[in-house]
């Protein structure tokens, strides 16, 4: 690999706080690498910092932006590999293989399929880096599928979610490969299959048209939900749904597929403390769950608020103590964080209207009980 030269790796180095756009406009000091590929290197060093700092080490090459966007980041692909161990794993989408990289720690045989050959090259390459073995395979996966004989203790895909135009896709059939055709074809080599889906993947959609499902994971990192993980597996029990926020002290909410169905919410004028669940909790669609599970009250169908009167601190999201307030007491040019849930204006029509700013250690919540529309003053716990 010719970025691995100490005197391109010098350049590369030196350069990580340059500015990229300038960079572009010059030649390349070296003749057999263009001002172009040097630059993504260093793009992806500074992707690697947040993003998977593992990589972030000497020898590590990084391949265009769209492979580095669309692998999952090590917080994810280290919460999934806590899961699963065994013998055989096969990554059939392997990418740029940050998810095989940890979920296979656990398994002795590791098989990686991946159809772009110069990603998996890049791939091969950052393995041996690591000191990592395994079998690559440059290969579509539909081709392995036909002529595999062997069985594996896990297969793991990311199916692609953009069509042959790049527009993106959701619907189980849509993505590449297609999911619901294959699915039995998978069953046939592994007992277990796990699955990573968008965010945006539509979760009744999801047990209504794959079989066997026995666990559904909704991940999320600083409350932005990432991923919607499937984990396939003949078995009897209900399937269970966890909830999880990572790099926050929340801890999981975990339930199961029809929890939701047995529960009920009361409601109420808002209490002395506001709950707000975070994003993965929200995508699963357990709002009645929430309030029974956490002994708290909603205080609108829509709203997706809760209260109580006393403070109940095992929550999975954020927690505010507030009491009402007269809009005549919001000073102007006095700094909140805007909080709006089913209120008829939107945030920005807000500080427009009571002439306030963004920001401060405060909170103003504007939404609206069975009752009435109401204003909290509150402060995050």
């Amino acid at each position: 690999m010719k970025f691995v030269k100490s005197n391109i790796k010098q350049y590369i180095n030196a350069n990580l706080n340059s500015d990229l756009h300038s960079l572009l406009l010059k030649k390349s000091p070296f003749p057999e690498v263009s001002m172009q590929e040097l630059v993504q290197q260093i793009k992806g060093r500074k992707v690697a910092e947040k993003k998977f700092p593992f990589l972030n080490k000497e020898n590590i090459i990084f391949p265009p932006n769209l492979n580095l966007e669309q692998a999952s980041s090590q917080d994810t692909a280290e919460y999934k590999a806590q899961f699963f161990q065994g013998e055989k794993f096969i990554d059939l989408t392997c990418g740029f293989g940050i998810d095989a990289f940890f979920l296979s720690q656990n398994f002795s045989e590791i098989t990686l399929i991946e159809q772009n050959s110069e990603l998996l090259e890049i791939v091969k390459h950052n393995w041996e880096v690591l000191g990592r073995e395994a079998n690559f395979i440059n290969q579509k996966l539909e081709h392995f599928l036909e002529n595999n004989t062997e069985r594996f203790n896990l297969i793991y895909l990311d199916p692609a979610r953009r069509d042959n135009n790049n527009r993106k896709v959701f619907l189980l059939e849509d993505l590449s490969p297609n999911l619901i055709e294959i699915q039995e074809q998978l069953s046939e080599i592994s007992d277990e299959i796990l699955i990573k889906l968008s965010p945006l993947i539509d979760l009744q959609h999801l047990v209504s048209s794959l079989q066997n499902i026995s666990n559904i994971w909704i991940i999320a990192v600083k409350n932005e939900v990432k991923e919607v993980l499937v984990h396939i597996k003949k078995s009897e029990i209900e399937v269970e749904i966890s909830c999880v926020n990572l790099q926050s002290k929340e801890g999981e909410f975990n339930f199961k597929l029809n929890d939701e169905k047995n529960c009920k919410s009361e409601f109420s004028e808002p209490e002395n403390y506001i709950y707000i669940p975070n994003n993965s909790v929200l995508k699963s669609g357990a709002f009645n769950l929430i309030s029974e599970k956490f002994q708290l009250k909603k205080l609108h169908p829509n709203s997706h608020l809760y209260t109580s009167e006393n403070l109940i601190n095992e929550f999975s999201g954020r927690i505010f103590e507030a009491a009402e307030i007269n809009p005549k007491e919001i000073k102007k040019g006095e700094k909140y964080n805007i909080i709006c849930k089913n209120y008829p204006l939107k945030p920005e029509e807000i500080k427009k209207k009571y002439k306030i700013k963004d920001g401060g250690e405060n909170y103003l919540i504007f939404s609206q009980s069975q009752k009435n529309k109401h204003i909290l003053k509150a402060k995050l716990l």
